[in-house]
C-alpha cells in the first residue's frame, strides 16, 4: 500500500516536472516569437521611416520646382508689362506731340478762317452796293418790296379763305339732301371685288401641263378655240392662267379646265363635249343670277331674255366694283330716295336696276353702254320712262323725269361713297408720276417724292439756292400749280425741305 502511494507520488512529481517544463518550454517559445514579431515590426517601421522621408524629399524638390517655375513666371510676366508700359509711355509722348502740332495748326486755320470771314463780310457788302446799284433801289426798299409781294400773296390766301367759308355756307344749305344721302347710304352696301382679266387654275401635278399641252399643241388649240380664251402654261409650278376680257368666257374657260383635269381625258373631242357643258352650266348660272338680283331689288315683270343679260353682269366689274351688284345697290338707292322726295318709287327701283345693263353687251355692240342698255330695255317692254333713266344716266340725252334724275344721283352714290371703288393702279401711278413732276420743274430742287399715296409731295431744295424765304414762296408757287394741272380727290400736302450739311474727314 505504501508503496502504491510513494508510487503515484512519484508518478505526480515527475507529471508535475513535465509539466513545469512543458509549460517552460511553451514560454521560450512564445518569447522568441514576440522577439521575432518585435524585431519585424521595428525592421517595418524604419523601412517605413526611410520611405517617408523619400517622400518627404521629393515632395520638398517638387515644392521647390514649382516655386522656381511660378518665380520664373511672374518674372516674365513683370518683364512683358515693363514693356507695355514702356511701348504705351512712348505712344503717348507721339500723341501728345501729335496734339500739341494739331493744336497750332488749328489755331492757324483759325486764324486763316477770321481772315476770310473778314473778307467775306466785306465782299457781302461791296454785293450788296453792286446789288443796289444795278437794281436802282436800296436794301430797304428791296425788303419793302419783297413784303408787299408776300402780302399780295397773302391777301390771295385769304381770298382763297374766305372762297372756301362761302363754299361751306353754300353746302350748309344743302344740308337736308346730304342726310338724305348719307341715310340711303348707311341702308344699303354691297362687297367689294378685285378687277380682274385672268383666272388661275390649280393642277394636281406639274405633268398636267404636258396633257393639257396634249401633243404639238393640238389640245391647248382645241381648248381656246372652243372656249374663246387664252391658256397661258409659264413655269407657275402646278398652276396654269387662263386669259379673256369677255368675263363669261373666261369663266366658261375655267369651269371646263376644272373639270377636264377632274375627268382626266384630254383631248380634241372630250373638250368640246366638257366646254360645250360648262357654257350651259354658266348660262344657268347667269339666269339665276338675273332672278336673283331682280328679286333682291324687288323688281317684278322683267322678260326672261332681259334678266339673263342681266345676270351676265355677275361676271363684270368696274374700277373694283361688281356690275351686278352695284345694279342691285343702286336700286336699292333710288327706291329710298324716291320714297324720301316723293317720286315713283317703282320707276325708280326698276331704272335703277336696269341702268348698267348695256355692260352686259359692251364688247359684242358698238356705242355708250347707257344707249345700249336702252335699247335692249326698250326692245322687251320695259315701260319708256324707265327707258329714259337709263338712257339719260349719263346725260347721253335728256332727263325726262324725277326718277330719271334720282337713278344718275343713286348710281353716283354707290360708285362715288367711301369704299366702293378703288382707283386703278395705272390711274394712281400716272398722277403720282404728275406731281413728282411739276415739283421736279422749279428751279432750286433736287428731288421730289409724292408720298401717301399722293396725298403730300415732298421737296429736297438746293441749300445754296434757295434760302428759307424763297422756301415758302416756293411751296405755294407748287401749290398753285398742282391745282391748276391736276384733278385729285381731297387735298395735297406740299413740304419744301432745305438742309445745310457740313462734311469732314477724321484722319
Amino acid at each position: 500500500m505504501l508503496q502504491a502511494i510513494l508510487g503515484l507520488a512519484s508518478g505526480v512529481g515527475i507529471g508535475l516536472v513535465a509539466a513545469i517544463a512543458y509549460l517552460r518550454l511553451q514560454d521560450n517559445r512564445k518569447r522568441e516569437s514576440a522577439q521575432a514579431a518585435h524585431a519585424n515590426i521595428i525592421s517595418e517601421a524604419e523601412t517605413k521611416g526611410r520611405e517617408i522621408v523619400l517622400q518627404a524629399r521629393d515632395e520638398a524638390i517638387k515644392i521647390r520646382d514649382e516655386a522656381e517655375k511660378e518665380s520664373n513666371r511672374r518674372r516674365r510676366e513683370l518683364d512683358q508689362q515693363l514693356e507695355q508700359f514702356t511701348d504705351r509711355r512712348e505712344k503717348l509722348d507721339r500723341r501728345f506731340e501729335q496734339t500739341e502740332n494739331r493744336a497750332r495748326n488749328l489755331e492757324q486755320r483759325e486764324q486763316l478762317v477770321n481772315e476770310r470771314e473778314r473778307q467775306l463780310q466785306d465782299l457781302e457788302v461791296e454785293r450788296q452796293r453792286a446789288i443796289e446799284r444795278a437794281a436802282g433801289m436800296s436794301r430797304e426798299e428791296a425788303r419793302n418790296e419783297l413784303l408787299e409781294r408776300v402780302a399780295e400773296n397773302a391777301r390771295q390766301d385769304s381770298a382763297r379763305i374766305i372762297r372756301d367759308i362761302e363754299q361751306s355756307a353754300r353746302a350748309e344749305g344743302e344740308k337736308r339732301a346730304r342726310e338724305i344721302v348719307i341715310t340711303c347710304i348707311q341702308r344699303c352696301a354691297t362687297d367689294i371685288v378685285a378687277d380682274i382679266v385672268a383666272a388661275t387654275v390649280v393642277l394636281p401635278t406639274d405633268d398636267m401641263k404636258g396633257r393639257i399641252i396634249g401633243r404639238q399643241g393640238r389640245n391647248i388649240r382645241a381648248f381656246e378655240q372652243a372656249s374663246g380664251v387664252d391658256v397661258i402654261v409659264d413655269d407657275t409650278p402646278e398652276a396654269i392662267v387662263l386669259s379673256s376680257f369677255d368675263p363669261v368666257r373666261r369663266e366658261v374657260g375655267r369651269r371646263a379646265m376644272e373639270n377636264l383635269i377632274v375627268d382626266g381625258r384630254i383631248h380634241p373631242g372630250r373638250i368640246e363635249q366638257i366646254v360645250k357643258k360648262a357654257r350651259e352650266d354658266v348660262e344657268k348660272t347667269i339666269r339665276e343670277a338675273g332672278d336673283e338680283a331682280a328679286f333682291d331689288a324687288g323688281v317684278r315683270s322683267l322678260h326672261p331674255e332681259l334678266l339673263k343679260i342681266l345676270g351676265r353682269l355677275k361676271y363684270r366689274t368696274s374700277y373694283g366694283q361688281n356690275v351686278l351688284s352695284h345694279s342691285v345697290e343702286t336700286a336699292h338707292l333710288a327706291a329710298m330716295l324716291a320714297a324720301e322726295v316723293g317720286a315713283d318709287v317703282e320707276i325708280a327701283r326698276m331704272g335703277g336696276l336696269l341702268h348698267d345693263l348695256g355692260k352686259a353687251l359692251t364688247h359684242e355692240v358698238e356705242g355708250p353702254h347707257a344707249l345700249v342698255g336702252a335699247d335692249l330695255a326698250q326692245r322687251y317692254g320695259v315701260p319708256s320712262i324707265v327707258v329714259n333713266a337709263v338712257r339719260a344716266h349719263h346725260h347721253e340725252v335728256e332727263q325726262e323725269s324725277l326718277e330719271a334724275v334720282i337713278v344718275e344721283t343713286a348710281d353716283a352714290i354707290s360708285g362715288a361713297r367711301p369704299g366702293a371703288r378703288r382707283e386703278s393702279l395705272e390711274l394712281y401711278i400716272k398722277r403720282i408720276k404728275a406731281l413728282e413732276n411739276i415739283a421736279q420743274s422749279f428751279k432750286g430742287v433736287e428731288e421730289s417724292f409724292a408720298i401717301q399715296a399722293g396725298r403730300e409731295v415732298r421737296i429736297f431744295v438746293r441749300p445754296d439756292e434757295i434760302d428759307d424765304l424763297a422756301s415758302v414762296e416756293l411751296a405755294r408757287d407748287i401749290a398753285k400749280t398742282i391745282e391748276e394741272t391736276l384733278e385729285y380727290p381731297g387735298q395735297v400736302k406740299v413740304t419744301v425741305i432745305r438742309e445745310t450739311r457740313a462734311t469732314d474727314f477724321a484722319k
